[in-house]
């Protein structure tokens, strides 16, 4: 195994199954619960940056998306589809670094949800996020 592979996910983080194609394809993505929520996670590498050797704007997005989503399942039990997502980069992550992420829903109607999540790298911050996300009340948990 190379170092590409070596993911070395922090205690409590566990690897990230039942994501789609297209999540799975970009990871992979790391997952824990905790009483005061969730984060998630991922090894940088060189594969997620562009060619200054930072991770790519695309993929902080798209894990972002990941998060804000999560944030809107855990709150609501029903499955959304991104409406708006606004997107502040604030510093860069690097191959090798640990990228940490994790959201919440700051208000919920019966059709919508909107939400914010923060990314790091240890407590330097890296992006933060804001979404709106259309409830689809069809793919509701089941009791």
């Amino acid at each position: 195994m190379n170092e590409e592979d070596d993911d070395n996910p922090p205690e409590g983080f566990v690897l990230s199954t039942t994501r789609g194609p297209y999540t799975s394809h970009n990871g992979p993505f790391y997952h824990k619960v905790t009483p005061d929520g969730f984060a998630h996670g991922v090894r940088v590498k060189k594969r997620h940056c562009n060619s200054h050797g930072i991770t790519h704007g695309g993929m902080l997005m798209a894990f972002a998306d990941g998060l804000l989503g999560t944030a809107v399942w855990r709150e609501t039990q029903t499955a959304a589809l991104t409406i708006r997502m606004n997107s502040d980069f604030l510093a860069s992550a690097r191959p090798g670094d640990w990228l940490e992420g994790t959201a919440r829903v700051t208000r919920a109607t019966r059709s919508v949800a909107f939400c914010e999540a923060e990314l790091h790298v240890g407590s330097r911050a890296v992006m933060k996020a804001s979404g709106v996300f259309k409830l689809m009340p069809r793919h509701k948990a089941k009791d």
